[in-house]
């Protein structure tokens, strides 16, 4: 796939980003997990539904909604990841979820073929948002079902910025913009709201969840030197520097562990409405 109205993001979901949630897949899901009943619990029932999972990565929604008997399609820009996807369906025979490699800003979903559109951290990554979620409002059947779920602000997620805090000093890491593509892209629930009401859909609620997720301790050294911004320098740094940073990494996140694991409360918004 190299049409696409998010080319910065196809770039980096394609590339080292892309490769790396692949590889961790297994892991990331281990954290993210809560958060699959969060989102399909409020869809159901799946029996029998065509389900949409955007930004479905390495496939945890939609296998989930699979399992609970619906037929589940997978959207992602990252071929990496569909691969990871693919490779968990085959493993897991999974009849029921496929996985498709699209920009669901601008893919042409047959209209009106879903039943419900889902999300797991997925949707905050549109260059033109509105037009995404008007493009995904027309794939659902009128009355459809939509739910996701996404991060709300840096400042409510200490455990996601701690790597940011403790190296920013050290490195020159790229600029947050408020409101733009990326994880934190969704923090305001105003302009959310917005999105949702401007591009058609109806009946939006948001609602704050405060989530206790976990991490094993042993795979907390490969979570920081391993995802976000801090991690993608790492490898251009020179010797000491890198060696700062990753002292500063340990020390960042021993306040985390507790009884082998690293816990963290992850703040983030449930969102529903409907096409």
């Amino acid at each position: 796939m190299t049409d696409t109205a998010n080319a910065d993001q196809s770039a980096r979901w394609n590339d080292r980003t892309g490769r790396t949630w692949a590889e961790l897949g297994d892991m990331l899901d281990r954290v993210l997990e809560p958060f699959v009943p969060i989102v399909l619990d409020e869809i159901e029932p799946l029996e029998g539904r065509r389900i949409l999972d955007v930004g479905c990565g390495a496939g945890a929604l939609a296998l989930a909604a699979a399992g609970r008997g619906a037929q589940a399609l997978g959207v992602d820009i990252s071929a990496p990841l569909l691969e990871a996807a693919r490779a968990r369906a085959a493993d897991l025979g999974a009849a029921g979820a496929e996985f498709v490699q699209a920009d669901a800003q601008s893919h042409r979903f047959e209209p009106h073929s879903f039943d419900a559109l889902v999300s797991r951290f997925g949707v905050m990554f549109f260059a033109d948002p509105v037009e995404a979620f008007r493009n995904l409002r027309s794939a659902l059947r009128p009355g459809g079902r939509l739910a996701f779920v996404a991060w709300r602000s840096p400042a409510e997620n200490a455990f996601m910025t701690a790597a940011e805090r403790s190296a920013g000093d050290l490195i020159q890491l790229p600029e947050r913009i408020e409101g733009g593509p990326g994880q934190f892209g969704f923090a305001d629930c105003g302009r959310v709201s917005s999105i949702l009401g401007t591009s058609g859909w109806v009946g939006v609620e948001i609602r704050p969840v405060d989530v206790e997720c976990s991490l094993a301790e042993e795979d907390l050294r490969l979570y920081a030197r391993r995802m976000g911004p801090v991690a993608d320098l790492l490898p251009t740094l020179d010797e000491a520097t890198r060696s700062e940073v990753e002292r500063r990494l340990d020390s960042a996140f021993e306040p985390y562990l507790r009884d082998g694991e690293a816990r963290f409360t992850a703040a983030c918004w449930r969102v529903t409405a409907s096409a």
